[in-house]
Protein backbone atom coordinates (compact mmCIF):
# COMPACT_ATOMS: atom_id res chain seq x y z
CA UNK A 1 0.00 0.00 0.00
CA UNK A 2 1.30 3.47 -0.86
CA UNK A 3 3.50 4.46 2.07
CA UNK A 4 1.47 7.78 2.69
CA UNK A 5 -1.87 6.03 3.18
CA UNK A 6 -0.58 3.75 5.69
CA UNK A 7 -1.09 4.41 9.15
CA UNK A 8 -1.98 2.86 12.59
CA UNK A 9 -5.48 3.73 11.65
CA UNK A 10 -5.59 2.21 8.28
CA UNK A 11 -3.59 -1.45 9.74
CA UNK A 12 -6.52 -1.22 12.92
CA UNK A 13 -9.28 -0.90 9.88
CA UNK A 14 -7.76 -3.90 8.10
CA UNK A 15 -7.69 -6.04 10.98
CA UNK A 16 -11.36 -4.85 11.63
CA UNK A 17 -12.09 -6.37 8.21
CA UNK A 18 -9.91 -9.72 8.80
CA UNK A 19 -11.28 -10.81 12.19
CA UNK A 20 -14.71 -10.80 11.03
CA UNK A 21 -15.94 -14.35 10.87
CA UNK A 22 -18.68 -14.62 7.77
CA UNK A 23 -20.55 -12.72 4.71
CA UNK A 24 -22.95 -11.49 7.72
CA UNK A 25 -20.69 -10.15 9.60
CA UNK A 26 -18.63 -8.59 6.90
CA UNK A 27 -21.93 -7.10 5.52
CA UNK A 28 -23.40 -5.63 8.43
CA UNK A 29 -19.58 -3.97 9.09
CA UNK A 30 -19.24 -2.36 5.52
CA UNK A 31 -23.13 -1.44 5.77
CA UNK A 32 -22.42 0.65 8.65
CA UNK A 33 -18.70 1.63 7.12
CA UNK A 34 -19.75 2.93 3.58
CA UNK A 35 -22.81 4.80 2.16
CA UNK A 36 -24.70 2.85 -0.45
CA UNK A 37 -22.98 4.52 -3.29
CA UNK A 38 -19.14 3.79 -1.91
CA UNK A 39 -20.55 -0.02 -1.32
CA UNK A 40 -21.85 -0.45 -4.89
CA UNK A 41 -18.54 1.32 -6.45
CA UNK A 42 -16.47 -1.03 -4.81
CA UNK A 43 -19.24 -3.98 -6.05
CA UNK A 44 -18.65 -2.78 -9.49
CA UNK A 45 -15.38 -2.63 -9.42
CA UNK A 46 -14.87 -6.25 -8.54
CA UNK A 47 -17.24 -7.28 -10.81
CA UNK A 48 -15.07 -5.43 -13.64
CA UNK A 49 -12.06 -6.88 -12.60
CA UNK A 50 -13.56 -10.87 -12.29
CA UNK A 51 -15.16 -9.84 -16.44
CA UNK A 52 -11.57 -8.51 -16.80
CA UNK A 53 -10.08 -12.07 -15.51
CA UNK A 54 -11.96 -13.82 -17.24
CA UNK A 55 -11.13 -12.38 -20.65
CA UNK A 56 -13.95 -10.15 -21.19
CA UNK A 57 -13.60 -7.30 -23.89
CA UNK A 58 -14.53 -3.50 -22.58
CA UNK A 59 -17.71 -3.21 -24.64
CA UNK A 60 -19.46 -6.07 -22.83
CA UNK A 61 -18.02 -5.04 -19.42
CA UNK A 62 -19.26 -1.43 -19.61
CA UNK A 63 -22.73 -2.48 -21.03
CA UNK A 64 -23.26 -5.45 -18.31
CA UNK A 65 -21.88 -3.49 -15.24
CA UNK A 66 -22.35 -0.30 -15.72
CA UNK A 67 -18.72 0.80 -15.21
CA UNK A 68 -17.53 3.48 -17.11
CA UNK A 69 -14.35 2.64 -19.86
CA UNK A 70 -12.40 5.17 -17.09
CA UNK A 71 -13.39 2.89 -14.52
CA UNK A 72 -12.60 -0.61 -16.67
CA UNK A 73 -9.26 1.00 -17.85
CA UNK A 74 -8.55 1.51 -13.89
CA UNK A 75 -9.62 -1.62 -12.71
CA UNK A 76 -7.32 -3.61 -15.88
CA UNK A 77 -4.07 -1.19 -14.94
CA UNK A 78 -4.63 -2.19 -11.38
CA UNK A 79 -4.86 -6.16 -12.32
CA UNK A 80 -1.46 -5.45 -14.48
CA UNK A 81 0.73 -3.12 -12.60
CA UNK A 82 -1.04 -2.49 -9.48
CA UNK A 83 -0.11 -4.10 -5.99
CA UNK A 84 -1.97 -7.50 -6.84
CA UNK A 85 -4.60 -7.27 -4.66
CA UNK A 86 -7.28 -8.00 -7.37
CA UNK A 87 -5.13 -10.39 -8.17
CA UNK A 88 -4.60 -12.57 -5.14
CA UNK A 89 -8.49 -12.09 -3.80
CA UNK A 90 -9.20 -13.62 -7.46
CA UNK A 91 -6.87 -16.39 -7.04
CA UNK A 92 -8.16 -16.81 -3.61
CA UNK A 93 -11.66 -17.14 -5.14
CA UNK A 94 -10.83 -19.81 -7.28
CA UNK A 95 -9.23 -21.91 -5.06
CA UNK A 96 -12.18 -21.86 -3.07
CA UNK A 97 -14.81 -22.80 -5.89
CA UNK A 98 -16.05 -18.96 -5.76
CA UNK A 99 -15.13 -18.06 -9.01
CA UNK A 100 -14.65 -19.69 -12.57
Amino acid sequence: MNSKLRGKSMDDLFQAILNLKDIEECSNFFEDLCTISELRAMEQRFQVAQMLDEGRIYSDIARETGASTATISRVNKCLTYGSDGYRTALDRMKENGRHE
